[in-house]
């Protein structure tokens, strides 16, 4: 298969250009419209898959430089913008936490953790759905990679179950006797978790630097203790949703429990390489949730941990070099977060946001608080990725948003957490999707329609219990 799709690439081009030689509106400087005629093209690029992610990225920072959209008529300045992302330590954060999460997959930990919880929930479809998702839930913290945590030890295991219980994938007639129901529920589970944490998926910590450019700070524990009541009842709804509408035809499993012990006697006693993750695990939730009260911020919580690998022989560097997921996302990574970060910085993302805002300075708060977010969500149909939505779009919702009077970190959390709830409208929006979609439990016309209606759910959950939720904490 081609990495590169000339047409594509060429159709990005031709965007970039057409942006360009469109004059300014009054109030943009040029090479800040310039510059979002770049960071746009760079998008479409990454949204038509018309080179891999971190070509894209690359053309962008090179475009920025060559163009010096950054800073005019200094070529040194220039380039040092441009490379200026990969200084930011959230984006190495991100990188780091890849680092640590080969060590759940490498040590075993993380596929141990799953089977036992299969152990003790798995006699029925709902105590099976409830045990893969509550695995999923305890690595989501520590796992940013929702794609890695999906397809490196959720999926594999979920569908040995499936298969186990009769569900064959080459055997459409077995589909629905249990697999397109753990499909479902795996799927949009690890959704879920992976927007109740700031380290759960990538996108999460670019929101947190884009609310950051516009003065609102957010640190792990709030976003974690913002999402948690919402994300805990989209949690428990979503498997009873399902077994009420897209219900399995098996419904005992009686048989999973012991195939969880069985694979449990196979892997044997906790090995010393798994107790050094336990070990080093806690440590980075004890730095993550309490770090700011003895000065250790998220990233050298993440530097921490993954010294405390290294020197226990948990991981050598020879894992940490070869873990090309980890250092591809720090290159686009660096690449859109510097592209959003310039866009504020020289007056785009605000000119944009108090065109916007005018426009609803009738309406009240709590009115355009519920379209921004509908607008946003809905638009993820056109996106096959979280974090390419959220370097899109974020920063200038966020700026309406704000211009419309709503209270900042709510507004900035509920956004960052939208992308990643509506990673199960279709089977491409999120990274997790082609792996379970690829199982072909579930046909596209199926997964389609029951996640429009998880989204709606979810949004319902979020508005409703997350808003009486932040209510109590102080956040409106």
């Amino acid at each position: 298969m081609k990495e590169i799709k000339p047409v594509y690439l060429l159709v990005t081009l031709v965007i970039g250009l057409v942006i360009w030689f469109i004059p300014a509106p009054e109030g943009v400087k040029p090479n800040a419209w310039h510059l979002l005629a770049i960071f746009i093209s760079t998008v479409a690029g990454i949204i038509m898959k018309a080179a891999p992610m971190g070509t894209m990225a690359m053309i962008g920072i090179t475009l920025c430089a060559a163009t010096q959209v950054l800073e005019p008529g200094d070529p040194a300045k220039s380039i040092a913008h441009a490379l200026s992302g990969f200084g930011n330590s959230t984006i190495w954060l991100i990188g780091l936490a890849f680092f640590i999460a080969r060590g759940f997959i490498k040590t075993g930990l993380g596929t141990r953790l799953a089977y036992n919880f299969i152990r003790v929930f798995g006699k029925g479809p709902l105590g099976l759905a409830y045990g893969l998702n509550i695995a999923d839930l305890l690595l989501a913290p520590a796992i940013p990679s929702n794609t890695a945590r999906a397809g490196g030890v959720i999926f594999p295991i979920m569908k040995s179950i499936a298969i186990n219980m009769g569900s064959v994938p080459e055997k459409p007639e077995t589909h629905r006797r249990i697999g397109a129901f753990l499909t479902l529920s795996s799927y949009n589970a690890n959704m879920i978790t992976s927007a109740m944490f700031l380290t759960a998926t990538a996108s999460n910590p670019m929101a947190q630097k884009f609310a950051k450019d516009l003065g609102i700070t957010i640190t792990w524990g709030s976003w974690a203790w913002a999402a948690l009541i919402p994300g805990l009842a989209c949690f428990l709804l979503l498997p009873l949703y399902l077994y009420k509408f897209y219900g399995p035809e098996l419904r005992q499993t009686s048989d999973a429990p012991q195939m969880a012990a069985e694979k449990l006697k196979e892997m044997g006693p906790v090995t010393r390489q798994e107790k050094l993750m336990v070990i080093t695990f806690v440590t980075l939730l004890v730095l993550w949730i309490f770090g700011s009260k003895v000065q250790v911020d998220a990233t050298t919580g993440a530097l921490i941990g993954l010294c405390i690998l290294l020197l226990t022989n948990v991981l050598t560097w020879e894992d940490v070099k070869a873990e090309k997921g980890a250092w591809d996302t720090i290159v686009w990574f660096s690449s859109l977060v510097m592209m959003g970060s310039y866009l504020n910085s020289l007056g785009f993302v605000g000119w944009f946001g108090n065109l916007v805002g005018k426009e609803m300075s009738g309406m009240s708060w709590k009115t355009a608080f519920p379209l921004i977010i509908l607008v946003y969500s809905y638009c993820h149909y056109m996106f096959a990725s979280a974090t390419a939505q959220a370097a899109a779009m974020y920063p200038v919702f966020l700026a309406v948003g704000i211009a419309a009077g709503i209270p900042g970190a709510m507004l900035a959390i509920f956004l960052g957490a939208c992308p990643t709830l509506m990673g199960g409208i279709t089977h491409y929006g999120h990274g997790p999707a082609p792996i379970f979609f690829g199982s072909t439990y579930v046909d596209m016309r199926d997964w389609w329609k029951h996640g429009f209606f998880l989204s709606v759910l979810f949004l319902t959950v979020w508005f409703l219990i997350g808003g009486g939720w932040w209510k109590i904490i102080g956040l409106w």
